[in-house]
């Protein structure tokens, strides 16, 4: 499957680094401007294919929390994972894909659009208050990126 939108940044820290900040989803509040963070659940304590987070969002006033559920995890490589509303419904997938390079590493974010039409258009703006979602995830991918990048460097 290729994704709907896909961004990648260069980071001169090691892939190890990188990992530690991208596989943390709780702590993924600190990067995203629209994600506050998280919890594991069901006795996950970290990334594992099958361990399951619940998400909280905010856009302004509205809040609302989402079901995660890690599909792929390759540590210091890739983190893949599908989100769902409460009630089970998927309405997106997202990884991370970490590559090394001669002077650190190249980070790629992916998001992938999978929700179906009735949630896109009509149950996701009312939601997130976002009409355009793929016009602000580019923003919110870009925004991630540049802050993993600057704490990983720091």
């Amino acid at each position: 499957m290729e994704p709907s939108i896909s961004r990648s940044i260069d980071v001169a820290a090691d892939p190890a680094t990188v990992w530690s900040l991208v596989s943390d989803l709780p702590r993924m509040g600190e990067f995203s401007p629209e994600n506050v963070g998280g919890q594991w659940v069901d006795g996950a304590t970290g990334p594992a294919v099958g361990a399951r987070l619940r998400g909280t969002n905010r856009n302004g006033s509205l809040q609302w929390w989402t079901k995660v559920t890690v599909v792929e995890c390759e540590p210091q490589r890739l983190l893949t994972f599908d989100v769902r509303t409460p009630f089970g419904v998927r309405v997106s997938r997202w990884s991370y894909v970490i590559t090394p390079t001669a002077t650190g590493c190249r980070l790629t974010e992916n998001w992938y659009r999978v929700g179906r039409w009735l949630i896109r258009r009509f149950m996701g703006p009312r939601v997130t208050g976002r009409k355009d979602r793929p016009g602000y995830n580019v923003h919110s991918i870009e925004h991630t990126l540049a802050a993993v990048k600057a704490t990983a460097e720091a």
